[in-house]
């Protein structure tokens, strides 16, 4: 037995109850060694012993940091007790590794254990066979359950909502409807509202619990509804769910399908990820890294980075163009050479800080046709004084450091120039991106920082070749 096995047994099973992460906020190594070597030792009981108080998401972060052939050993050792929800917080590409390697009958007495939701979660990366394979072992509710929120697009309301919720009568009394939720076994293990439905399905209304509790048994459940002004279509987009329960402080709200019938609740807890989700799309997409995950391969990481590295390669070769239509006034006046790369670096940062707020503003709705003038308006006025002061700055500079007024100046104006063209490039371009429906977060980063590369260079040289006669 190691002495991290031996400490282990001295403090009991709650050695590392309390907190499994040390101050920054990674995997305590005393904890990663004492499950490595029951991982090694092949010993179900103390390993079993050491993550059964882990909640979900820690036993994510424990599967992410061990190594991937220690991760299908946790699962192998573990068997029935292993917390499949944990699958739910580890990065697609681990999740796709352990499903994979178990048994699909082993996977499908797993998911009935879960809540819908987190089964459709684990479902919907695997293949179409297996897929079919899994879904065919469940019982045939729980199995229609999960396929119609598959046959929902992806990212959207359906895929991420609950199928087990809470639907009574209107006709009912609150006191029926307590002994309904006391006696009943087939209710979801948490939920905030009860909705009322009519015979047909048709989403009617809702009851809070606590307006359940407050009011006396006789009184029907229609007189204290209240109308569902929330309701999400099953095919809405998850971003504009979560922006829903954003803007109306929702707990849950009902899905329901194109016949506006009830067919499942969406819940905090999955729009809190969403939100983290797409935040973290919008963030890997301006830097043009697409759906890249820590725990993908060399070769598919290679792949995720290419495409726009290619890109970004074509537009550099377009400002070199453009630089080499000066050739001969950066061969007399070398000073420009020197100068020209701190007007473009200015304008693309200045442009990119642009366009960052506005894609942002864009995800979260924020601009509109109301204020997107006015948004555009600041943004050049902004850029404008940025120009200015920046222009005085530099020009001084450049003006003390070649002991050349004139070229002082040029380079003033260029800077400018484009600090107001960045300013352009960062709020427009976005805008119309949305307007053509291409999404600004993939494409704006490549366009603006062409436009300030060439714009910078043909500015400043294009002014110093004027001015300088050269």
């Amino acid at each position: 037995m190691s002495d991290t096995q031996t400490a282990y047994v001295e403090q009991g099973s709650d050695a590392y109850a309390d907190d499994i992460y040390s101050e920054d906020g990674s995997i305590r190594a005393d904890f990663l060694d004492h499950v490595d070597s029951a991982i090694d030792a092949g010993d179900v009981e103390v390993l079993a012993d050491a993550v059964s108080h882990l909640h979900e998401s820690e036993l994510g972060d424990l599967i992410e940091t061990l190594e991937a052939e220690q991760r299908l050993k946790l699962v192998g050792l573990l068997g029935d007790r292993f917390d499949f929800s944990s699958l739910t917080e580890v990065d697609e590409a681990i999740r796709l590794d352990i499903v994979e390697a178990l048994p699909n009958e082993q996977v499908a007495i797993a998911l009935q254990a879960l809540d819908s939701d987190d089964a459709v979660y684990i479902l919907e990366d695997l293949g179409e066979d297996d897929q079919a394979e899994i879904l065919a072992k469940l019982p045939f509710t729980e199995r229609i359950r999960l396929r119609r929120s598959l046959d929902y697009p992806e990212e959207s309301a359906g895929r991420r909502m609950q199928t087990e919720f809470v639907a009574v009568p209107p006709y009912w009394s609150v006191g029926q409807t307590i002994d309904y939720l006391r006696d009943s076994e087939d209710l979801p293990q948490t939920f905030a509202q009860i909705f009322v439905i009519d015979p047909t399905f048709h989403l009617v209304g809702a009851v809070d619990l606590d307006r359940i509790l407050r009011t006396p048994r006789p009184v029907r459940i229609e007189e204290i509804m209240r109308e569902t002004r929330h309701a999400i279509p099953a095919e809405t987009d998850q971003e504009e769910a979560a922006q829903l329960f954003e803007q109306y402080d929702l707990l849950s709200a009902a899905v329901v399908d194109e016949n506006e019938r009830l067919v499942g609740v969406l819940t905090i807890d999955d729009v809190v990820d969403v939100i983290q989700e797409e935040a973290e799309e919008d963030l890997k997409r301006l830097g043009g890294v697409g759906d890249e995950e820590l725990s993908d391969t060399v070769i598919e990481t290679t792949k995720s980075r290419f495409l726009w590295l290619l890109i970004n390669l074509a537009t550099a070769v377009l400002a070199s163009v453009v630089i080499g239509l000066f050739d001969a006034t950066i061969s007399q006046m070398v000073a420009l050479a020197v100068l020209m790369p701190i007007v473009a670096s200015m304008g693309g940062n200045a442009g990119t800080q642009t366009m960052t707020v506005a894609v942002r503003a864009l995800a979260t709705r924020d601009i509109d046709i109301y204020n997107a003038a006015r948004i555009i308006r600041r943004e050049l006025t902004v850029g404008f004084i940025n120009g200015v002061v920046f222009a005085a700055v530099l020009g001084l500079v450049a003006a003390l450091w070649f002991w050349n007024i004139p070229l002082g100046g040029v380079i003033a104006a260029a800077m400018v120039l484009n600090m107001v063209s960045a300013a352009l490039a960062g709020i427009l371009i976005p805008l119309l991106l949305d307007r053509f429906g291409i999404d600004p977060a993939i494409a704006s980063s490549v366009f603006v920082t062409t436009v300030t590369d060439i714009v910078g260079f043909f500015a400043f040289l294009g002014l110093a070749a004027w001015w300088f006669g050269i």
